[in-house]
């Protein structure tokens, strides 16, 4: 067994290659081998949000407080909140981030697959992140 003691690990800011707007990395977990998961607190300011990405085995979205948006490819924005969980499947080609106005942290679990966990492609532009939004 294994506990990793709050305060143990260091946070760290969103790599600007990844990341628009300011974004702190908190990592709770990485399970080792065999397993593959591994888990963080993800908190995003105002306007700040992911690049475009996509996940070799899936991603669970916990979100923990403010509020957020998320989108898939070709579908509409949608606002998430607290309590809300949001599962990315395999490969679907997503953001996640802040409202304009609202900040949020979510709880980001993936799985690594041949190591990797994650597939950064380019970044949302103002105008995809101003796009149409499904409200709920």
């Amino acid at each position: 067994m294994d506990i990793k003691r709050s305060g143990s690990q260091p946070s760290a800011k969103g790599p600007t290659e990844y990341f628009t707007g300011n974004v702190r990395i908190d990592p709770l977990f990485e399970a080792p081998e065999p397993a593959r998961v591994r888990g963080a607190s993800v908190t995003f300011e105002p306007g700040a949000r992911t690049a475009w990405h996509t996940h070799p085995v899936g991603q669970n979205l916990v979100v923990t407080s403010g509020c957020g948006l998320v989108q898939s490819w070709g579908g509409p924005i949608k606002a998430i909140r607290p309590g809300d969980v949001v599962w990315c499947p395999p490969g679907e080609k997503h953001w996640h981030g802040a409202t304009p106005t609202t900040a949020v942290t979510h709880t980001a679990i993936q799985e690594q697959l041949h190591g990797k966990a994650v597939e950064w492609m380019e970044k949302v532009s103002d105008e995809q992140y101003r796009g149409p939004h499904d409200e709920q």
